[in-house]
């Protein structure tokens, strides 16, 4: 299981990008990024968004998930169509996206004012019960991303990732993988953790080291709810 730090090491690597591009292209500081390289600290959710879009990988890899590290994006879709196009074909492909880019440059956008529906409460700490009644709807200021449903953390064990009262996005799934984060039916008990399987076998890991890890054997019912969406 590779770190954040080994896994941005790489990415700068792969994108042949110096700690002082990083800072530039980010707008975190550069003593910032040292650190997080050194292995001294790890970056937060929102940090960790915005370095994947800088260095054009996935977030999930970034912070050790088994998942690919770039996924194909629209602009290789639409170069590997163009590519066989002819001349007079590629000139209309530019024209519709240099027409795409002025009307992108003429549109006003309003400030985000969204509504979420909260559906519990999930321990990063002691442990919760996910609520079965009536979701809350609630005021969110942010980008909602797709997904199944959206939960409050409630404690420390997440940290640096996930904060003390912070909403996050679940998508419903049982297929998940080695280091992504999760929310885990835990001896009928709600969990946001990280989701570890190696020769040391299956566990469920807090990012604050104080707390201990949780393991997955025949002593202990364990469930999956869902991935948290990165």
């Amino acid at each position: 299981m590779e770190s954040f730090n080994s896994r941005l090491k790489k990415a700068m690597e792969y994108k042949n990008i110096k700690p002082a591009e990083l800072s530039k292209l980010t707008g975190i500081g550069k003593s910032s990024i040292s650190q997080w390289l050194s292995g001294k600290y790890s970056a937060k959710q929102d940090k960790i968004f915005i370095v994947a879009k800088a260095l054009n990988v996935n977030p999930s890899w970034l912070i050790g998930a088994d998942v690919p590290m770039t996924d194909e994006t629209v602009l290789d879709r639409i170069y590997h169509v163009a590519d066989k196009l002819n001349k007079d074909r590629q000139e209309k492909v530019y024209e519709f996206a240099e027409q795409q880019y002025n009307e992108q440059n003429n549109v006003v956008e309003l400030p985000t004012n969204n509504e979420v529906e909260i559906h519990g409460v999930v321990s990063a700490g002691t442990g919760e019960y996910l609520l079965d009644g009536k979701p809350e709807l609630v005021p969110y200021d942010g980008e909602v991303p797709p997904h199944d449903f959206a939960l409050v953390v409630n404690g420390d064990s997440m940290l640096p990732l996930f904060e003390d009262k912070q909403i996050i996005f679940v998508n419903k799934t049982k297929d998940v993988r080695s280091g992504q984060i999760v929310i885990a039916n835990y001896d009928q008990q709600a969990y946001v953790k990280k989701l570890i399987k190696d020769d040391n076998g299956c566990r469920l890991v807090s990012l604050n080291k104080k707390y201990d890890d949780m393991p997955i054997d025949d002593n202990h019912e364990m469930s999956i709810f869902g991935v948290v969406v990165l």
